[in-house]
């Protein structure tokens, strides 16, 4: 008898929104996930043909001196130049979306979560069977990026800008997450959708 891939449930955010911290909430019951943002990095590893062509395009700057990705000097190409983002992006999506189908289907809890901060611009809403939006306060959001990255407010709202806002994300999710309290309330939110989800996956 083959064995069946688990329902994927999408968790979805703007960055800064605490979806690795709200992941962690449903790991603890028992709930695995794939982030879009780790096989972000293993795509453009030392060795994978995304570092090679990102090489050939903008040259030895952008390598450390280790031969990893300089992140930061790419960031600050794509976020000045949307003609790069849109290079950069045809290039790596494809690559994550292979790489996290494979993580999916490996996938052996009641549910999946597949987190993915451009889930619905990256269309990838079309493999789950729910979605869950995270919902934060934007000025909350600034900060948590300006702290977490050590980058300017300019910075983070041409980041933020690049995104769907949050009331565009949760008008096309099936149910919303807010994640403005603290890790007790947070707890409590994740248990009970966790049950909700379990109702509605369940056949």
């Amino acid at each position: 008898m083959t064995r069946r891939s688990p329902p994927i449930i999408g968790l979805t955010g703007g960055i800064g929104s605490g979806k690795s911290t709200v992941a962690k909430c449903f790991f603890e019951l028992g709930i695995q996930n794939v982030d879009a943002d780790d096989i972000a990095r293993l795509v453009v590893l030392p060795g994978s043909e995304c570092l090679h062509k990102i090489h050939q395009r903008h040259g030895d700057a952008i390598l450390l001196n280790d031969g990893t990705l300089n992140r930061r000097g790419l960031r600050d190409i794509i976020f000045n130049q949307p003609e790069e983002r849109a290079w950069l992006e045809a290039l790596t999506h494809p690559a994550i979306r292979k790489g996290l189908l494979i993580q999916l289907d490996k996938a052996t809890s009641k549910y999946v979560l597949l987190v993915h901060p451009l889930l619905f611009e990256t269309k990838q809403n079309e493999i789950c069977k729910q979605v869950i939006a995270i919902d934060v306060p934007a000025e909350i959001q600034l900060q948590r990026v300006m702290l977490r990255d050590n980058i300017s407010e300019e910075n983070a709202q041409k980041i933020l800008s690049t995104q769907l806002s949050n009331k565009d994300r949760i008008r096309n999710a099936d149910l919303s997450l807010k994640n403005s309290g603290n890790t007790d309330e947070l707890n409590d939110k994740v248990f009970k959708l966790n049950e909700e989800i379990l109702a509605l996956t369940s056949f």
